[in-house]
């Protein structure tokens, strides 16, 4: 058994959810979350508020699978990353699981 970790921006939601049916995984969790990107520390040290400004709307999705399913997943990331136009590619890990209840 693998866990496996995705994160994107929002607005590839959608697509991400056809990804995962595409490598029939069916059964997963996921959560929103403020993502950030190389935030100049001007901006941060000079804002009271500087962990609001710079935030994009993103999500966080895991999966307990197998290796197969999960890899089959990998090929699809790789495939819709490599026709995007901008710098927000879909990122995913997979983690080993060694013990488990």
């Amino acid at each position: 058994m693998k866990l496996v970790m995705i994160t994107a921006v929002d607005e590839y939601h959608n697509d991400i959810l056809q990804l995962l049916k595409e490598a029939d995984i069916n059964n997963f969790s996921e959560s929103g979350i403020d993502g950030y990107k190389n935030i100049p520390a001007v901006l941060t040290g000079s804002n009271w508020f500087a962990a609001n400004k710079g935030a994009t709307n993103s999500i966080l999705l895991f999966s307990f699978n197998t290796e197969e399913k999960i890899n089959k997943l990998f090929d699809l990331i790789k495939e819709y990353n490599s026709n995007l136009e901008t710098n927000n590619p879909i990122r995913a890990i997979m983690l080993p699981i060694e013990k488990h209840i």
